[in-house]
């Protein structure tokens, strides 16, 4: 499985990637904004990402739209990390097209198997 991690804090990156790939033995790609995400996501072709709700000039929701707008991408499941985990943004995020959401801070141990659980559930 291979998995794009697209956050604009490298620490989150590094974290997640970490334990991905060292726990869940997944292929990481990582993309620090929106727009390197969007490209990213055409060229490596993941099986899932990993998307961060806020980030500065194209936040989470703004990629989301991105990524669905795009041939190349649009079939790609999308999982939000955030910090804000209000249950009418999960719903909204949902409704969008969102497979599941992850909240700040995360588990390493867990995320591998959070994710997996994700992809199954839907």
């Amino acid at each position: 499985m291979k998995v794009l991690i697209i956050d604009d804090e490298d620490d989150i990156r590094s974290v997640a990637a970490l334990s991905l790939g060292i726990l869940g033995g997944i292929e990481v790609v990582e993309a620090e904004s929106g727009q390197d995400g969007i490209n990213k996501a055409a060229s490596e072709k993941p099986d899932v990402i990993l998307l961060d709700m806020m980030m500065p000039e194209m936040d989470g929701p703004s990629t989301l739209i991105a990524l669905r707008n795009n041939l190349d991408t649009n079939m790609i499941p999308v999982i939000f990390l955030t910090a804000r985990a209000m249950t009418s943004e999960m719903e909204k995020l949902k409704l969008m097209g969102a497979k599941g959401i992850l909240t700040k801070p995360f588990d390493p141990t867990a995320l591998a198997s959070q994710v997996k659980a994700i992809l199954e559930a839907n």
